[in-house]
Protein backbone atom coordinates (compact mmCIF):
# COMPACT_ATOMS: atom_id res chain seq x y z
CA UNK A 1 0.00 0.00 0.00
CA UNK A 2 2.52 2.51 0.97
CA UNK A 3 4.97 4.28 -1.30
CA UNK A 4 8.69 3.37 -1.36
CA UNK A 5 9.10 6.88 -0.67
CA UNK A 6 10.28 8.03 1.97
CA UNK A 7 11.91 11.01 3.93
CA UNK A 8 15.56 9.82 3.25
CA UNK A 9 17.35 11.05 0.62
CA UNK A 10 16.19 10.04 -3.02
CA UNK A 11 18.15 6.46 -4.62
CA UNK A 12 18.61 6.77 -8.25
CA UNK A 13 19.82 4.22 -10.63
CA UNK A 14 21.97 5.54 -13.34
CA UNK A 15 21.89 2.91 -16.52
CA UNK A 16 23.93 3.63 -19.31
CA UNK A 17 26.40 2.05 -21.27
CA UNK A 18 29.02 4.57 -21.54
CA UNK A 19 30.91 4.80 -18.23
CA UNK A 20 31.63 8.85 -18.77
CA UNK A 21 28.20 9.37 -19.29
CA UNK A 22 27.40 7.30 -16.29
CA UNK A 23 30.29 8.90 -13.72
CA UNK A 24 29.60 12.02 -15.16
CA UNK A 25 25.68 11.94 -13.80
CA UNK A 26 26.88 9.85 -10.71
CA UNK A 27 28.94 12.76 -9.74
CA UNK A 28 26.78 15.47 -10.70
CA UNK A 29 23.53 14.10 -9.08
CA UNK A 30 25.57 13.32 -5.77
CA UNK A 31 26.56 16.26 -5.54
CA UNK A 32 22.73 17.33 -5.54
CA UNK A 33 21.96 15.47 -2.66
CA UNK A 34 21.28 12.25 -4.26
CA UNK A 35 22.19 8.45 -3.75
CA UNK A 36 23.67 7.12 -6.70
CA UNK A 37 24.17 4.21 -7.79
CA UNK A 38 24.89 2.39 -11.81
CA UNK A 39 24.51 -0.12 -13.97
CA UNK A 40 26.30 -0.80 -17.50
CA UNK A 41 22.91 -2.30 -19.19
CA UNK A 42 19.81 -3.13 -18.47
CA UNK A 43 20.63 -7.07 -17.07
CA UNK A 44 22.78 -5.22 -14.50
CA UNK A 45 19.99 -2.63 -13.43
CA UNK A 46 18.10 -5.68 -12.87
CA UNK A 47 20.50 -7.30 -10.80
CA UNK A 48 20.71 -3.79 -8.82
CA UNK A 49 16.88 -3.83 -8.47
CA UNK A 50 17.15 -7.03 -6.89
CA UNK A 51 19.35 -5.71 -4.21
CA UNK A 52 17.37 -2.83 -2.94
CA UNK A 53 14.64 -0.61 -3.79
CA UNK A 54 15.32 2.86 -6.02
CA UNK A 55 13.00 5.91 -6.24
CA UNK A 56 13.89 6.58 -9.96
CA UNK A 57 16.01 4.97 -12.85
CA UNK A 58 17.72 7.00 -15.70
CA UNK A 59 18.14 4.94 -18.33
CA UNK A 60 19.67 4.90 -21.81
CA UNK A 61 17.79 3.72 -24.84
CA UNK A 62 19.94 1.63 -26.57
CA UNK A 63 22.46 -0.29 -24.68
CA UNK A 64 23.95 -4.31 -25.44
CA UNK A 65 22.74 -7.76 -23.96
CA UNK A 66 19.10 -5.41 -22.64
CA UNK A 67 17.73 -2.26 -23.56
CA UNK A 68 15.80 0.86 -22.29
CA UNK A 69 12.41 -0.60 -23.60
CA UNK A 70 12.56 -4.20 -22.21
CA UNK A 71 14.56 -2.78 -19.04
CA UNK A 72 10.91 -0.46 -18.99
CA UNK A 73 9.07 -3.85 -19.15
CA UNK A 74 10.92 -5.32 -16.54
CA UNK A 75 10.65 -2.37 -14.29
CA UNK A 76 6.90 -2.74 -14.43
CA UNK A 77 6.32 -6.18 -13.53
CA UNK A 78 9.16 -6.07 -10.51
CA UNK A 79 8.94 -2.05 -8.99
CA UNK A 80 6.16 -0.67 -10.46
CA UNK A 81 6.06 2.15 -8.23
CA UNK A 82 9.91 3.29 -9.51
CA UNK A 83 9.95 6.10 -12.00
CA UNK A 84 11.76 5.24 -15.19
CA UNK A 85 13.44 8.61 -17.40
CA UNK A 86 14.76 7.45 -21.03
CA UNK A 87 17.87 9.05 -22.23
CA UNK A 88 17.82 9.17 -26.10
CA UNK A 89 19.32 10.53 -29.11
CA UNK A 90 17.76 12.96 -31.66
CA UNK A 91 17.06 9.88 -34.38
CA UNK A 92 15.11 7.64 -31.69
CA UNK A 93 12.84 10.59 -29.72
CA UNK A 94 9.52 8.53 -31.45
CA UNK A 95 10.68 5.15 -29.68
CA UNK A 96 11.15 7.38 -26.34
CA UNK A 97 7.51 8.26 -27.04
CA UNK A 98 6.51 4.82 -27.01
CA UNK A 99 8.43 3.99 -23.80
CA UNK A 100 5.89 6.78 -22.04
CA UNK A 101 3.10 4.87 -23.53
CA UNK A 102 4.41 2.02 -21.88
CA UNK A 103 5.15 3.55 -18.15
CA UNK A 104 7.95 5.92 -18.53
CA UNK A 105 8.07 9.21 -16.58
CA UNK A 106 9.71 11.19 -19.11
CA UNK A 107 12.89 11.65 -21.34
CA UNK A 108 15.65 13.56 -21.66
CA UNK A 109 17.58 13.99 -25.23
CA UNK A 110 21.42 13.71 -25.71
CA UNK A 111 23.15 15.38 -25.25
CA UNK A 112 21.86 16.91 -22.16
CA UNK A 113 22.85 19.81 -20.25
CA UNK A 114 22.67 18.36 -16.45
CA UNK A 115 20.84 20.93 -15.01
CA UNK A 116 17.77 19.91 -17.48
CA UNK A 117 18.48 16.42 -16.08
CA UNK A 118 18.16 17.37 -12.80
CA UNK A 119 14.86 19.33 -13.82
CA UNK A 120 13.25 16.14 -14.73
CA UNK A 121 14.09 14.33 -12.28
CA UNK A 122 13.11 16.72 -9.21
CA UNK A 123 9.59 17.29 -11.37
CA UNK A 124 9.54 13.54 -11.03
CA UNK A 125 10.15 13.12 -7.36
CA UNK A 126 7.90 16.06 -6.51
CA UNK A 127 5.27 14.06 -8.23
CA UNK A 128 6.00 10.76 -6.20
CA UNK A 129 5.78 12.76 -2.87
CA UNK A 130 2.84 14.18 -4.03
CA UNK A 131 1.42 10.96 -5.32
CA UNK A 132 2.69 9.02 -1.75
CA UNK A 133 1.25 11.55 0.50
CA UNK A 134 -2.10 11.56 -1.40
CA UNK A 135 -1.82 7.34 -0.82
CA UNK A 136 -0.68 8.07 2.90
CA UNK A 137 -4.06 9.92 3.37
CA UNK A 138 -5.98 7.34 1.64
CA UNK A 139 -4.38 5.02 4.07
CA UNK A 140 -5.17 6.62 7.19
CA UNK A 141 -8.99 7.22 6.16
CA UNK A 142 -9.18 3.81 5.65
CA UNK A 143 -7.69 2.55 8.57
CA UNK A 144 -10.30 5.05 10.11
CA UNK A 145 -13.30 3.33 8.85
CA UNK A 146 -11.52 -0.10 9.01
CA UNK A 147 -11.16 0.44 12.58
CA UNK A 148 -14.29 1.82 13.03
CA UNK A 149 -16.20 -1.01 11.44
CA UNK A 150 -14.21 -3.46 13.83
CA UNK A 151 -14.73 -1.98 16.79
CA UNK A 152 -19.00 -1.18 16.08
CA UNK A 153 -19.60 -5.02 16.06
CA UNK A 154 -20.24 -7.30 18.62
CA UNK A 155 -20.12 -10.19 16.62
CA UNK A 156 -17.11 -12.00 15.83
CA UNK A 157 -17.84 -13.05 12.07
CA UNK A 158 -18.88 -9.79 11.72
CA UNK A 159 -14.91 -8.33 13.27
CA UNK A 160 -13.23 -10.90 10.66
CA UNK A 161 -15.43 -10.43 7.82
CA UNK A 162 -13.98 -6.40 7.83
CA UNK A 163 -10.69 -7.66 8.47
CA UNK A 164 -10.65 -9.55 5.29
CA UNK A 165 -12.39 -7.23 3.37
CA UNK A 166 -10.05 -4.38 4.31
CA UNK A 167 -6.80 -7.03 3.71
CA UNK A 168 -8.04 -8.21 0.37
CA UNK A 169 -8.95 -4.47 -1.01
CA UNK A 170 -6.66 -2.43 0.99
CA UNK A 171 -3.47 -4.22 1.32
CA UNK A 172 -4.33 -6.67 -1.75
CA UNK A 173 -3.42 -9.75 -0.78
CA UNK A 174 -4.49 -12.52 -1.91
CA UNK A 175 -4.97 -14.52 1.01
CA UNK A 176 -6.08 -14.04 4.41
CA UNK A 177 -5.67 -16.40 7.31
CA UNK A 178 -7.02 -15.30 10.83
CA UNK A 179 -5.27 -17.55 13.59
CA UNK A 180 -6.87 -17.41 16.96
CA UNK A 181 -6.63 -19.07 20.48
CA UNK A 182 -9.04 -21.99 21.62
CA UNK A 183 -9.00 -20.55 25.25
CA UNK A 184 -6.98 -23.95 25.88
CA UNK A 185 -3.40 -23.07 24.49
CA UNK A 186 -4.15 -24.64 21.32
CA UNK A 187 -4.22 -22.56 18.00
CA UNK A 188 -7.18 -23.00 15.01
CA UNK A 189 -7.93 -21.55 11.65
CA UNK A 190 -10.35 -19.19 12.10
CA UNK A 191 -10.75 -17.74 9.54
CA UNK A 192 -9.16 -18.68 5.67
CA UNK A 193 -10.55 -15.92 2.84
CA UNK A 194 -8.94 -15.91 -0.62
CA UNK A 195 -8.82 -13.05 -3.02
CA UNK A 196 -11.51 -13.99 -6.23
CA UNK A 197 -8.68 -12.76 -8.58
CA UNK A 198 -6.86 -16.55 -8.08
CA UNK A 199 -7.97 -19.20 -9.99
CA UNK A 200 -10.59 -21.63 -8.06
CA UNK A 201 -7.85 -24.35 -8.79
CA UNK A 202 -4.58 -23.17 -7.30
CA UNK A 203 -3.83 -24.55 -4.62
CA UNK A 204 -2.35 -22.01 -1.81
CA UNK A 205 -1.01 -24.65 0.75
CA UNK A 206 -0.91 -24.63 3.97
CA UNK A 207 0.36 -22.07 6.75
CA UNK A 208 2.30 -23.32 9.93
CA UNK A 209 1.47 -21.65 12.71
CA UNK A 210 3.93 -23.03 15.45
CA UNK A 211 6.40 -21.64 13.17
CA UNK A 212 4.85 -17.91 12.67
CA UNK A 213 3.70 -17.97 16.59
CA UNK A 214 7.86 -19.04 17.05
CA UNK A 215 8.83 -16.58 15.02
CA UNK A 216 6.50 -13.64 16.39
CA UNK A 217 7.15 -14.35 19.80
CA UNK A 218 11.08 -13.62 19.31
CA UNK A 219 10.45 -10.84 16.55
CA UNK A 220 7.15 -8.78 15.86
CA UNK A 221 8.15 -8.35 12.37
CA UNK A 222 7.32 -11.11 10.06
CA UNK A 223 7.62 -9.73 6.07
CA UNK A 224 9.14 -12.31 3.81
CA UNK A 225 9.76 -12.49 -0.35
CA UNK A 226 9.54 -15.30 -2.47
CA UNK A 227 10.52 -18.69 -1.66
CA UNK A 228 11.72 -17.35 1.66
CA UNK A 229 8.58 -17.32 2.60
CA UNK A 230 8.01 -21.01 2.22
CA UNK A 231 9.64 -22.06 5.65
CA UNK A 232 6.61 -20.74 7.07
CA UNK A 233 4.45 -23.06 5.20
CA UNK A 234 3.08 -26.67 6.51
CA UNK A 235 2.17 -27.84 2.73
CA UNK A 236 3.57 -25.91 -0.07
CA UNK A 237 1.88 -24.11 -2.34
CA UNK A 238 1.59 -25.20 -6.03
CA UNK A 239 1.67 -21.43 -7.21
CA UNK A 240 4.68 -19.40 -6.66
CA UNK A 241 5.03 -17.03 -3.74
CA UNK A 242 5.72 -13.54 -3.73
CA UNK A 243 5.22 -12.20 -0.23
CA UNK A 244 4.01 -13.32 2.85
CA UNK A 245 3.45 -10.86 5.79
CA UNK A 246 2.00 -11.86 9.35
CA UNK A 247 1.18 -9.80 12.64
CA UNK A 248 0.40 -10.88 16.11
CA UNK A 249 -2.80 -10.40 17.66
CA UNK A 250 -2.61 -9.57 21.29
CA UNK A 251 -4.35 -8.13 24.11
CA UNK A 252 -1.56 -6.22 26.31
CA UNK A 253 0.65 -9.33 26.60
CA UNK A 254 -1.97 -11.87 26.12
CA UNK A 255 -1.04 -13.56 23.31
CA UNK A 256 -4.24 -14.41 21.15
CA UNK A 257 -3.44 -15.05 17.32
CA UNK A 258 -2.13 -13.91 14.57
CA UNK A 259 -3.28 -12.65 10.98
CA UNK A 260 -0.98 -13.74 7.79
CA UNK A 261 -1.37 -12.22 4.52
CA UNK A 262 0.26 -13.32 1.50
CA UNK A 263 0.52 -12.60 -1.93
CA UNK A 264 0.72 -15.10 -5.00
CA UNK A 265 0.88 -12.02 -7.91
CA UNK A 266 4.22 -11.28 -9.52
CA UNK A 267 5.42 -8.12 -8.46
CA UNK A 268 3.24 -7.34 -5.40
CA UNK A 269 5.39 -7.24 -2.38
CA UNK A 270 4.40 -6.49 1.10
CA UNK A 271 6.53 -3.82 2.51
CA UNK A 272 7.19 -2.44 5.93
CA UNK A 273 4.13 0.44 5.42
CA UNK A 274 1.70 -2.73 5.09
CA UNK A 275 3.29 -4.47 7.86
CA UNK A 276 2.29 -1.61 10.04
CA UNK A 277 -0.94 -0.65 8.63
CA UNK A 278 -1.95 -4.75 9.20
CA UNK A 279 -0.59 -4.26 12.51
CA UNK A 280 -3.01 -1.50 13.36
CA UNK A 281 -5.75 -3.39 12.29
CA UNK A 282 -4.73 -6.44 14.53
CA UNK A 283 -4.88 -4.22 17.51
CA UNK A 284 -8.48 -2.76 16.78
CA UNK A 285 -9.17 -6.83 15.88
CA UNK A 286 -7.60 -7.97 19.10
CA UNK A 287 -10.02 -5.94 21.43
CA UNK A 288 -13.42 -6.15 19.33
CA UNK A 289 -12.56 -9.46 18.75
CA UNK A 290 -11.88 -10.28 22.81
CA UNK A 291 -14.99 -7.96 23.07
CA UNK A 292 -16.78 -10.52 20.73
CA UNK A 293 -16.23 -13.44 22.68
CA UNK A 294 -17.09 -11.63 26.25
CA UNK A 295 -20.70 -11.06 24.40
CA UNK A 296 -20.45 -14.64 23.14
CA UNK A 297 -20.25 -16.15 26.56
CA UNK A 298 -22.77 -13.31 27.66
CA UNK A 299 -25.11 -14.16 25.33
CA UNK A 300 -24.18 -18.25 26.05
CA UNK A 301 -25.26 -17.25 29.88
CA UNK A 302 -28.29 -15.90 28.90
CA UNK A 303 -29.43 -18.82 27.34
CA UNK A 304 -28.64 -20.85 30.07
CA UNK A 305 -30.45 -18.65 32.28
CA UNK A 306 -33.99 -18.99 29.80
CA UNK A 307 -32.98 -23.30 29.44
CA UNK A 308 -32.71 -23.54 33.57
CA UNK A 309 -36.07 -21.06 33.85
CA UNK A 310 -38.01 -23.50 31.53
CA UNK A 311 -37.03 -26.23 32.89
CA UNK A 312 -38.10 -25.07 36.45
CA UNK A 313 -41.49 -23.99 34.80
CA UNK A 314 -41.51 -27.73 33.21
CA UNK A 315 -40.72 -29.33 36.70
CA UNK A 316 -43.56 -28.07 38.92
CA UNK A 317 -45.87 -30.93 37.26
CA UNK A 318 -45.09 -33.76 35.54
CA UNK A 319 -48.14 -33.11 32.77
CA UNK A 320 -46.13 -29.98 31.69
CA UNK A 321 -42.96 -31.27 30.71
CA UNK A 322 -41.69 -30.32 27.64
CA UNK A 323 -44.56 -27.96 27.55
CA UNK A 324 -42.28 -25.23 26.98
CA UNK A 325 -40.18 -26.43 24.87
CA UNK A 326 -43.12 -27.19 22.23
CA UNK A 327 -44.96 -23.95 22.64
CA UNK A 328 -41.28 -22.62 21.69
CA UNK A 329 -41.01 -24.56 18.65
CA UNK A 330 -44.35 -23.68 17.05
CA UNK A 331 -43.68 -20.09 18.16
CA UNK A 332 -41.18 -20.29 16.06
CA UNK A 333 -42.52 -21.63 13.19
CA UNK A 334 -45.11 -19.45 13.03
CA UNK A 335 -43.10 -16.36 13.29
CA UNK A 336 -41.04 -17.77 10.36
CA UNK A 337 -44.26 -17.86 8.58
CA UNK A 338 -45.29 -14.53 9.46
CA UNK A 339 -41.74 -13.34 8.03
CA UNK A 340 -40.17 -11.52 11.28
CA UNK A 341 -36.95 -10.79 11.13
CA UNK A 342 -34.21 -13.15 12.79
CA UNK A 343 -33.69 -11.30 16.23
CA UNK A 344 -37.50 -11.05 16.62
CA UNK A 345 -37.87 -14.65 15.66
CA UNK A 346 -35.43 -15.21 18.77
CA UNK A 347 -37.30 -13.36 21.02
CA UNK A 348 -40.01 -14.92 19.97
CA UNK A 349 -38.42 -18.70 20.76
CA UNK A 350 -36.74 -16.75 24.37
CA UNK A 351 -40.60 -15.54 25.42
CA UNK A 352 -42.55 -18.66 24.20
CA UNK A 353 -39.41 -20.83 26.60
CA UNK A 354 -40.24 -18.29 29.62
CA UNK A 355 -44.28 -17.60 28.61
CA UNK A 356 -45.08 -19.60 31.97
CA UNK A 357 -42.35 -18.64 34.32
CA UNK A 358 -45.15 -16.66 37.10
CA UNK A 359 -47.13 -20.32 37.19
CA UNK A 360 -44.28 -20.54 40.06
CA UNK A 361 -46.10 -17.62 41.88
CA UNK A 362 -48.81 -19.36 41.69
CA UNK A 363 -49.11 -21.71 45.08
CA UNK A 364 -51.68 -24.51 43.94
CA UNK A 365 -51.62 -27.31 41.79
CA UNK A 366 -52.89 -26.16 38.61
CA UNK A 367 -53.54 -29.82 36.82
CA UNK A 368 -55.70 -31.08 39.92
CA UNK A 369 -58.07 -32.99 38.24
CA UNK A 370 -61.24 -31.10 37.01
CA UNK A 371 -61.91 -28.08 36.72
CA UNK A 372 -60.41 -24.92 38.88
CA UNK A 373 -62.53 -23.27 41.29
CA UNK A 374 -63.48 -19.76 40.84
CA UNK A 375 -60.75 -18.18 43.35
CA UNK A 376 -58.27 -21.00 41.91
CA UNK A 377 -58.91 -19.66 38.42
CA UNK A 378 -58.38 -16.06 39.45
CA UNK A 379 -54.85 -17.25 41.13
CA UNK A 380 -54.23 -18.66 38.04
CA UNK A 381 -54.93 -15.23 36.18
CA UNK A 382 -52.22 -14.02 38.12
CA UNK A 383 -49.26 -15.84 36.11
CA UNK A 384 -48.66 -13.27 33.46
CA UNK A 385 -48.40 -10.75 36.04
CA UNK A 386 -46.37 -12.41 38.21
CA UNK A 387 -43.94 -13.56 35.03
CA UNK A 388 -43.25 -9.62 34.41
CA UNK A 389 -42.87 -9.70 37.60
CA UNK A 390 -40.13 -12.11 37.87
CA UNK A 391 -38.53 -10.47 34.69
CA UNK A 392 -38.81 -6.30 35.36
CA UNK A 393 -35.79 -6.72 37.48
CA UNK A 394 -33.17 -8.65 35.35
CA UNK A 395 -32.44 -5.78 32.76
CA UNK A 396 -31.70 -8.39 29.85
CA UNK A 397 -34.35 -10.01 29.65
CA UNK A 398 -36.99 -6.68 29.04
CA UNK A 399 -37.32 -7.83 25.72
CA UNK A 400 -39.50 -11.23 26.74
CA UNK A 401 -42.01 -9.35 29.06
CA UNK A 402 -44.52 -8.56 26.55
CA UNK A 403 -44.67 -12.27 25.07
CA UNK A 404 -44.43 -13.46 29.01
CA UNK A 405 -47.31 -10.55 30.26
CA UNK A 406 -49.50 -10.85 27.58
CA UNK A 407 -50.22 -14.00 25.99
CA UNK A 408 -53.49 -14.61 27.14
CA UNK A 409 -54.95 -11.43 25.62
CA UNK A 410 -57.77 -12.10 23.08
CA UNK A 411 -58.44 -10.64 19.47
CA UNK A 412 -61.61 -9.72 20.38
CA UNK A 413 -60.41 -7.29 24.14
CA UNK A 414 -62.24 -10.78 26.58
CA UNK A 415 -58.53 -11.67 27.83
CA UNK A 416 -56.53 -11.33 30.60
CA UNK A 417 -54.27 -9.27 32.31
CA UNK A 418 -55.12 -5.91 30.16
CA UNK A 419 -58.15 -6.89 27.95
CA UNK A 420 -56.09 -5.87 25.20
CA UNK A 421 -57.52 -5.59 21.60
CA UNK A 422 -56.63 -6.66 17.96
CA UNK A 423 -53.18 -5.02 16.72
CA UNK A 424 -53.00 -3.29 20.37
CA UNK A 425 -51.79 -6.63 21.34
CA UNK A 426 -48.03 -7.51 20.29
CA UNK A 427 -47.28 -9.70 17.82
CA UNK A 428 -44.72 -12.00 20.38
CA UNK A 429 -47.88 -12.05 22.24
CA UNK A 430 -50.52 -13.25 19.39
CA UNK A 431 -48.10 -15.72 17.99
CA UNK A 432 -47.37 -17.21 21.69
CA UNK A 433 -51.50 -17.53 22.02
CA UNK A 434 -51.78 -19.92 19.43
CA UNK A 435 -48.81 -21.84 20.00
CA UNK A 436 -49.55 -22.35 23.42
CA UNK A 437 -53.28 -23.25 22.43
CA UNK A 438 -52.40 -25.80 20.13
CA UNK A 439 -50.10 -27.73 23.00
CA UNK A 440 -51.87 -27.63 25.68
CA UNK A 441 -54.82 -29.02 23.33
CA UNK A 442 -52.72 -31.85 21.89
CA UNK A 443 -50.89 -32.34 25.19
CA UNK A 444 -52.19 -35.19 28.46
CA UNK A 445 -53.19 -33.47 31.51
CA UNK A 446 -54.24 -34.70 34.64
CA UNK A 447 -57.56 -33.63 34.30
CA UNK A 448 -58.25 -35.36 30.55
CA UNK A 449 -56.19 -37.10 27.80
CA UNK A 450 -55.03 -34.95 24.71
CA UNK A 451 -57.16 -33.66 21.93
CA UNK A 452 -56.24 -35.18 18.26
CA UNK A 453 -54.51 -32.77 16.39
CA UNK A 454 -57.54 -32.62 13.75
CA UNK A 455 -59.56 -31.13 16.79
CA UNK A 456 -56.91 -29.11 17.92
CA UNK A 457 -56.55 -26.93 14.34
CA UNK A 458 -60.36 -26.81 13.77
CA UNK A 459 -61.00 -25.10 17.53
CA UNK A 460 -57.92 -22.77 16.40
CA UNK A 461 -60.18 -22.07 13.58
CA UNK A 462 -63.35 -21.59 15.35
CA UNK A 463 -61.52 -19.31 17.69
CA UNK A 464 -59.96 -17.07 14.56
CA UNK A 465 -60.50 -13.35 15.16
CA UNK A 466 -61.98 -14.18 18.73
CA UNK A 467 -59.94 -15.40 20.72
CA UNK A 468 -56.52 -15.28 18.22
CA UNK A 469 -55.56 -12.98 15.34
CA UNK A 470 -57.07 -14.50 12.15
CA UNK A 471 -53.72 -13.68 10.30
CA UNK A 472 -51.69 -15.65 12.74
CA UNK A 473 -54.18 -18.31 13.11
CA UNK A 474 -54.88 -18.60 9.51
CA UNK A 475 -51.03 -18.82 9.08
CA UNK A 476 -50.50 -21.39 11.63
CA UNK A 477 -54.04 -23.49 10.34
CA UNK A 478 -52.52 -23.66 6.74
CA UNK A 479 -48.75 -24.16 7.31
CA UNK A 480 -49.39 -27.04 10.40
CA UNK A 481 -49.21 -30.08 8.51
CA UNK A 482 -45.69 -28.70 6.58
CA UNK A 483 -44.31 -28.08 9.93
CA UNK A 484 -45.75 -31.74 11.15
CA UNK A 485 -43.66 -33.71 7.98
CA UNK A 486 -40.41 -31.64 8.50
CA UNK A 487 -40.63 -32.88 12.11
CA UNK A 488 -41.46 -36.34 11.07
CA UNK A 489 -38.65 -36.58 9.03
CA UNK A 490 -36.37 -35.22 11.36
CA UNK A 491 -37.23 -38.54 13.29
CA UNK A 492 -39.37 -36.02 15.73
CA UNK A 493 -42.57 -37.27 17.41
CA UNK A 494 -45.81 -34.89 16.44
CA UNK A 495 -49.31 -35.32 17.94
CA UNK A 496 -51.79 -38.08 16.78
Amino acid sequence: MSSHFTEERPRILVVDDEKVIRDMLADFLGMEGYIVRTAEDGTSALGELSKGHYDLIISDLKMPKMGGIALLDEISKTAPDTLTVIMTGFGTVETAIDAMKRGAYDYVLKPFKLDEVVHVIQRGLDKQRMAAENLRLREALSLYKVSEAIQASLSLDQVLETIADSCLNEVRCDLVSTWLDDGEGNLFERQHIRSENLPEDARLGAIDAGKIVEHLRSDATLIEQGARGLRFFAATPEVSLSSLVAVPLRIGQRFMGFIALASYTKGRRFEEGQRKMLSIIASRAAAAIENARLYQDLQATFQQTIQGLAKAIDKMDRYTAGHSDRVALYAVFLARRLGLPAHEIEIVRQSALMHDIGKIGCVLNLNKPGKLTQDEYEVFKKHPVYGRDILDPIKFLHPLIPGVHLHHERWDGRGYPLKMKGNEIPIIARIIAVADTYDAMTSDRSYRRALPHEVAVAEIERCSSTQFDPDVAAFFTENIETYRDEQRDAGIEVPE
